[in-house]
C-alpha cells in the first residue's frame, strides 16, 4: 500500500532585506502553520521568530496564537506613563489651591453636615443658577 506525501501548509520563507528593521520584518506577511505543525516543527519556527519573523498558529483554519520576536512583545506590552503637560499641572495646582481657602473649607464642612435632602436642594439650585 503506497502512502501519498502530505503537502505542507507552511508558507515559503521570505528573506528580509539586510537593512530591514526587526519591526519591519515582523510586520511582513506572517508565516501560517497549523497547531500540529507548530508542535512538530517548533524549533525552526522559534528560530524564525528569533530572526524577527511572525508565525501565526491556526487550529481548524482559525488563527489562535502568534509567535513573535521578544522585542515586538516588549514593545506591545511596554507601559508608558504619560507626562502631564505643564499647563494641565498648573491648572490642577491652581484648582487645588482654590479649594484650600478657609471659605472653601467652611463650605465643605457645611455640605458634609447637610442632610441628603438639603444637599440635593442646594445642588439643584446651583445647577439652575449655572444654566442662567
Amino acid at each position: 500500500m503506497a502512502q501519498t506525501a502530505k503537502r505542507s501548509t507552511v508558507a515559503p520563507a521570505t528573506v528580509a532585506p539586510a537593512a530591514a528593521t526587526p519591526r519591519a520584518v515582523a510586520l511582513a506577511a506572517p508565516m501560517t502553520v497549523t497547531a500540529t505543525e507548530a508542535k512538530t516543527r517548533f524549533g525552526p519556527l522559534l528560530e524564525r521568530a528569533i530572526q524577527g519573523h511572525t508565525v501565526v498558529i491556526t487550529r481548524h483554519n482559525t488563527a489562535k496564537a502568534v509567535l513573535i520576536p521578544m522585542a515586538e512583545y516588549e514593545a506591545l506590552t511596554a507601559r508608558r506613563t504619560p507626562d502631564l503637560p505643564a499647563e494641565l499641572t498648573a491648572e490642577f495646582d491652581a484648582l487645588l489651591a482654590s479649594m484650600q481657602t478657609p471659605e472653601s473649607r467652611a463650605a465643605m464642612r457645611t455640605a458634609f453636615n447637610m442632610s441628603p435632602q438639603e444637599l440635593g436642594r442646594h445642588a439643584a439650585a446651583y445647577h439652575r443658577q449655572q444654566r442662567g
